[in-house]
């Protein structure tokens, strides 16, 4: 998500020689990559890919290797595995020590679980003068995820916040977007009178509710103490569980707020202007662009500040889960360099500004100040980030807790499950 972030410079020189790259030429770093595929030249540049050769981002991502290889002569062997493919099938070939030079996946998985097997790229992206135009917020966030030193590059920025039928506030009477808790009451209260239904959610990002709700009193760590721990009797717990049962008791959420199994809420619900607002990421509109239509009027606010009695908040709006997807290098690359200068050609440039425009997705090269227009509205919200949560804000940093948070937290929206009930059904299921 999500994440200050903006300056203003191309990286130029793509074409010409091999070492034009993004910047100038930087020594290659890693030892000899031992190959397990016969099937790969060792001067063919592998590339690993999340994406789908069919999807919009795979599409343009094809186009910028092509101008790469075009330009510089260098083959590059692009295998579309697909997100399952990468995330079941990557760890065990970098294992293997197969032929791979360059992968992609999201922010945290890249520098998490595969962390191991990157490449240092602190020469490259000084060599190419690469952070003047990157967005500083999501670079800072690839150093702190890669233990203070840059080893991926962000692409396809991401920011989860509430998203909202801009028709339907204006329907309301809603003339701004509420930034403290109050303020959110406010608006669900007025949208209601209007005979709208506030909020909706699916069952997949249920979790994200909660964990807001409480990285916003306590902070993400105390989010993380809380889960590890068991520590579900803390008063921010509590806090959190009156908050939702006061929207469940007002009749703020969706009928179908139990029931709802992703996509049910967003496309069924959101898209058709059933519904007013969504907790979700910066992808939604471009997944519900089919069933919303050219004229769905997109607004987008980050998550409330939240201030209760003794418990003020501990983080507000200028924090959110923001990232990216992100390239990395195999440090056992004996193509580190060529990688690099591809990873700046689909970055950089051109070739971002085509994946953000067919994919409606948050260009990564802030010369790309046009944004399309479907995410034009997550702008402010990222530009005022300063402090980056985690997914959910750690409510899913025990994943044998995850399904029992989830449905008792599904059951608190639903109201088939009050406040207290609630901070007891968590103390039983950590004992």
């Amino acid at each position: 998500m999500k994440k200050k972030l903006l300056s203003v410079l191309l990286c130029a020189a793509m074409v010409g020689t091999l070492a034009a790259g993004c910047g100038s030429k930087a020594s290659d770093s890693g030892s000899t990559a031992s190959s397990e595929d016969s099937k790969v030249s060792d001067d063919t540049l592998v590339y690993w890919s999340m994406w789908e050769a069919t999807e919009p981002q795979g599409i343009a991502i094809q186009e910028a290797v092509d101008a790469y290889t075009e330009e510089t002569g260098v083959k590059v062997d692009v295998q579309f595995k697909g997100r399952t493919g990468q995330r079941e099938g990557l760890q065990a070939a970098l294992d293997a020590g197969t032929h791979i030079d360059l992968f992609d996946e999201d922010i945290d998985r890249v520098n998490g679980s595969w962390g191991k097997y990157l490449m240092d790229l602190e020469e490259y992206a000084k060599a190419a003068d690469y952070e003047a135009t990157a967005n500083a917020g999501l670079i800072s966030a690839c150093r702190e995820v890669g233990s203070g030193t840059l080893k991926s590059i962000p692409y396809q920025p991401n920011v989860f916040a509430f998203f909202y039928n801009k028709d339907l506030f204006k329907q309301a009477g809603i003339t701004s977007e509420p930034t403290t808790w109050d303020e959110f009451l406010a608006v669900c209260q007025k949208l209601k009178d209007a005979g709208i239904t506030p909020i909706t959610c699916d069952d997949a990002y249920a979790d994200c509710m909660i964990g807001y709700h409480l990285g916003r009193l306590g902070g993400e760590d105390k989010v993380k103490e809380i889960v590890a721990n068991g520590e579900w009797d803390d008063p921010i717990v509590l806090q959190m569980a009156q908050d939702y049962q006061e929207l469940a008791d007002k009749g703020y959420f969706s009928e179908n707020i139990g029931s709802n199994v992703w996509p049910a809420g967003q496309n069924s619900e959101l898209a058709l202007g059933e519904v007013a607002m969504y907790l979700n990421g910066s992808w939604l509109p471009n997944e519900v662009a089919d069933t919303a239509g050219e004229d769905f009027n997109w607004g987008c606010f980050s998550y409330p500040a939240v201030t209760k009695g003794a418990i003020d908040t501990a983080t507000g709006v200028e924090a959110a889960n923001y990232g990216a997807q992100v390239f990395a290098i195999n440090k056992d690359s004996k193509m580190g360099q060529q990688a690099f200068d591809l990873i700046c050609k689909i970055t950089k440039g051109e070739y971002d500004e085509k994946l953000a425009t067919e994919s409606n997705g948050i260009p990564a090269d802030t010369s790309n100040a046009e944004w399309p227009a479907l995410v034009k509205c997550t702008k402010p919200v990222m530009e005022a980030c300063t402090t980056r949560y985690s997914w959910a804000v750690g409510i899913e940093s025990d994943e044998d807790m995850t399904p029992v948070i989830k449905e008792n937290f599904i059951k608190l929206m639903a109201g088939t499950l009050d406040a207290q009930g609630f901070v007891d059904a968590m103390k039983a299921a950590s004992k």
